[in-house]
């Protein structure tokens, strides 16, 4: 019994611990290699993002956050809208 207690308790705070969000944002105006090479400056320098790409045929910036780390909406939206662009929608993955 205490050894299933262990695992399990060690079960949860790894899974806490180890998930990151994949965000994808639909995002208007952007056209040009130009676009995206400031959208990834933009939020390669946010100390939540892991990895980031932009597809600019699709219009949707891909967001891998660190593990134990997200940004909220807000954030998202911001960082986007004063880079010059619009957020038309907002996924989250795990």
């Amino acid at each position: 019994m205490r050894h299933l207690s262990l695992t399990l308790i060690i079960a949860v705070a790894l899974s806490g611990s180890a998930f990151a969000d994949t965000i994808k944002a639909s995002v208007n105006g952007m056209v040009c290699a130009f676009c995206a090479t400031g959208i990834e400056k933009t939020f390669k320098g946010q100390p939540e993002v892991k990895t980031v790409s932009v597809d600019l045929q699709k219009k949707l910036v891909t967001i891998e956050t660190k593990e134990g780390k997200t940004i909220d909406d807000a954030k998202l939206k911001r960082l986007i809208t004063n880079a010059g662009y619009s957020v038309v929608k907002i996924d989250r993955g795990k």
